[in-house]
């Protein structure tokens, strides 16, 4: 066998140029995948950054609604407070306007009331609550229940007209036979609120002063029950 034959059973053996061309192609794609390696890595510092950011912008957020929803808390504490001081110059409105006055003022309408009382608490037969009267005015005949507001609206009007159904209720169990009536006072009063209260058969108390009149207009029926 030639020395030719046997060399072409082997592989050709790289040359020194092939060498280092194969070296510094797999020196060109190490450093392509290193680029690479760092733009990942750049790109996964700016999405940690991002999103710290994002964590941080959220949690002062939350700070903030914490900061408005005890600031809300606190405007509904102190309107509570107004409320209920509210609450108490009304009270203090049917004690110290309407209510020295309002049996002189009503007997000068002819009635004839012997007794007055304040904030009267009805109970049924049971002694369960069931209605509070501001002011009550009493005969052997006649009953009017006199509900007191610094501003009546309309919804005021409603919720007397079912007082005062629940004070006929309880009478009837009783067998009261009394004319039971009703009025509602205000030191404001608009034009509407007293068209209504009229309409609805009740007399109207206005502040006039410092004391109160009964305000009954021409061809006024007012409500039995």
């Amino acid at each position: 066998m030639t020395e030719t034959a046997m060399n072409s059973d082997y592989p050709h053996s790289a040359t020194p140029e092939e060498i280092w061309a194969i070296l510094r192609e797999s020196a060109e794609l190490h450093k392509v995948q290193m680029q690479e390696a760092d733009r990942r890595r750049q790109e996964a510092d700016r999405w940690r950054q991002e999103t710290d950011q994002i964590m941080q912008e959220t949690a002062r957020r939350l700070q903030e609604t914490d900061k408005l929803v005890k600031e809300t808390a606190r405007q509904m504490k102190e309107t509570d407070r107004q409320v209920g001081k509210l609450s108490n110059r009304f009270g203090e409105l049917a004690e110290h306007l309407v209510a020295p006055n309002i049996k002189e003022k009503f007997n000068t309408l002819g009635f004839t009331f012997e007794e007055v009382s304040q904030n009267k608490q009805i109970t049924d037969a049971a002694g369960n609550h069931v209605a509070e009267i501001d002011i009550l005015l009493e005969n052997g005949n006649a009953v009017i229940a006199v509900e007191v507001k610094a501003k009546p609206n309309e919804k005021d009007v409603e919720e007397h007209i079912r007082r005062m159904d629940v004070l006929r209720r309880r009478a009837d169990v009783r067998n009261d036979k009394r004319v039971f009536q009703g009025a509602i006072a205000g030191a404001i009063m608009s034009n509407e609120v007293r068209n209504h209260i009229l309409k609805n058969g009740f007399y109207v108390i206005e502040q006039t002063g410092d004391t109160v009149r009964i305000h009954i207009p021409e061809g006024f029926k007012p409500r039995q029950w």
